[in-house]
């Protein structure tokens, strides 16, 4: 199986969703059962050794007429050996990126000018993303966390480098926290440090499960007031509340791991005017996903104490004991 088969006649139609990548090379998704990527080349035993050589995993699939190549990361890095071996088989067009570079080079901090590419590297940004997937052959770089975009794309990159650069700038953490502080709402943050929110009294939350807040996201309510709330100031932070009837004060706090992998999905908000419901999977991945966040940070300020703790041990000095 193989060079072989590779070699036999016959035109396979082409899988759903293929896309040309150009020089004959295309590619097409696997299927959610078996993540991967379907690679059509032409047929050249060089090229198909060096083929082999990068995907050792690849298997010939005889009635697609592809290499499937499997792993979640196989298209991925299938683009960056197809960009490769265009590039190679492309060499007077690499030369004329390299010349038109030489003639107006982008300056800029986000792009570095290497041999065989040149490299875009940016805080993440869709904006960026979906501009540098239309550029023909570019592809992403896992090991170096960047773009390479071969010579020969230059002008194709020269054409959207203002939409990157702006939008890379704008995602800069510096960029992203002045505009946080720019929308800042005092009062209202501070509403939220009280951990509280307006349940209806008729229709309260069930105390002890994770359901769901429009402001909070997934929250755990431990206790519920008895007397319906009488400031109005403060209720005018929850303008989503629409029930009908006395309002009380619900208190809550963040739910645990356990409480997550507990909780039972609603498909969707059953009545948010209330001003709660039942957990979604939307809200309760995006709970886990700052649960994880938070652990992860708790963890990795954990270890520097300890490893300062351990540094101030230390005997300092040939006389120490």
């Amino acid at each position: 199986m193989g060079e072989a088969e590779q070699d036999a006649p016959g035109v396979a139609a082409a899988p759903a969703g293929e896309v040309a990548r150009g020089a004959g090379f295309a590619v097409a998704p696997g299927t959610a059962k078996r993540p991967g990527v379907l690679v059509a080349m032409p047929f050249d035993r060089a090229l198909l050794a060096r083929f082999k050589e990068n995907f050792p995993t690849a298997r010939w699939r005889r009635k697609l007429r592809r290499w499937f190549v499997p792993g979640t990361t196989a298209e991925q890095r299938a683009d960056a050996w197809i960009a490769r071996e265009i590039s190679a088989l492309d060499a007077y067009g690499d030369d004329k990126g390299r010349d038109a570079y030489a003639f107006e080079p982008l300056e800029s901090p986000y792009l570095e000018a290497g041999r065989d590419a040149l490299v875009v590297r940016t805080p993440y940004s869709r904006t960026v993303v979906d501009s540098l997937r239309g550029i023909p052959f570019a592809a992403w770089a896992p090991e170096i966390r960047a773009w390479r975009v071969p010579w020969r794309s230059y002008e194709a990159l020269k054409e959207v480098w203002a939409v990157i650069e702006e939008a890379a700038r704008l995602s800069e953490p510096a960029a992203r926290r002045a505009r946080r502080e720019a929308a800042r709402n005092p009062a209202a943050e501070a509403e939220r440090r009280r951990r509280r929110h307006p349940v209806p009294r008729g229709d309260p939350p069930p105390l002890g499960a994770a359901v769901e807040v429009a402001d909070a996201g997934i929250v755990v309510f431990e206790a519920l007031d008895d007397a319906p709330i009488a400031e109005t100031e403060a209720l005018a932070h929850y303008p989503g509340i629409t029930a009908p009837g006395p309002l009380v004060w619900g208190w809550w706090r963040i739910p645990t791991f356990s409480e997550i992998a507990e909780a039972v999905p609603a498909a969707a908000p059953d009545a948010p005017g209330r001003g709660w419901w039942p957990a979604t999977r939307a809200g309760l991945e995006e709970r886990l996903r700052r649960l994880r966040e938070t652990a992860r940070a708790q963890e990795t300020r954990a270890g520097k104490a300890r490893a300062k703790r351990a540094a101030e041990a230390e005997p300092r000095g040939p006389g120490a004991a």
